[in-house]
């Protein structure tokens, strides 16, 4: 069963401990890094962003593996990453968004972690994105068409993620409060023992 919520929360106050990884999943601009630092701050966890990790580990820019590389090299290397990544202690990582393009990493987030897909809308998307110069996939085309084919093709694919909770143009906290009040309904439902106080 999944979860999605669009208004305001009314509290923040809540009441659960996550049982496993908070994975981010969602596209360039939903926010998955901005969010997940203040999520992971809120539940006093460490926070992981994939792309970064992905980086440090080739020793270049990811612009740079998809052009010399190319990307099923990239998707390979995300997936040991992010293998890697949900083998330690529980924590919040925020996704590429072309992650779950790999049925392994797919596979693996299912089981080792509670998704959580920030979907935002197209102008939403349009009006975060134009802001930076750095994502290799939009440095050439018109960002509008490519991000409109970016959702028709990855959309169905983020449906598959446990949590959906809508990412617009407001202020973060306000996110994370959403995102905070959908995981703990989800977790009182699916892991009643971890719902236990924490005020956050």
């Amino acid at each position: 069963m999944m979860y999605s919520h669009s208004s305001r929360p009314q509290s923040t106050t809540i009441s659960f401990m996550p049982p496993k990884t908070i994975v981010l999943v969602g596209l360039m601009g939903s926010g998955k890094t901005s969010i997940g630092r203040r999520l992971s701050k809120r539940l006093e966890l460490p926070f992981y962003d994939s792309d970064h990790e992905v980086e440090a580990a080739a020793g270049c820019p990811i612009k740079e593996i998809l052009s010399v590389f190319g990307e099923q090299a990239f998707l390979s290397g995300e997936h040991r990453v992010i293998t890697r990544l949900l083998d330690q202690p529980i924590h919040v990582l925020a996704t590429g968004g072309g992650s779950l393009n790999n049925l392994e990493t797919q596979k693996l987030i299912k089981e080792k972690a509670i998704s959580v897909w920030l979907k935002a809308d197209i102008e939403t998307l349009v009006a975060r994105v134009s802001r930076r110069n750095d994502r290799p996939l939009l440095t050439q085309g018109n960002q509008r068409e490519t991000l409109e084919s970016l959702i028709a093709e990855r959309y169905p694919i983020y449906e598959s993620a446990d949590i959906h909770v809508e990412t617009l143009d407001e202020p973060t906290n306000v996110t994370v409060d959403r995102v905070i009040q959908e995981m703990s309904e989800y977790v009182r439902i699916h892991y009643p023992h971890h719902y236990v106080l924490k005020s956050v």
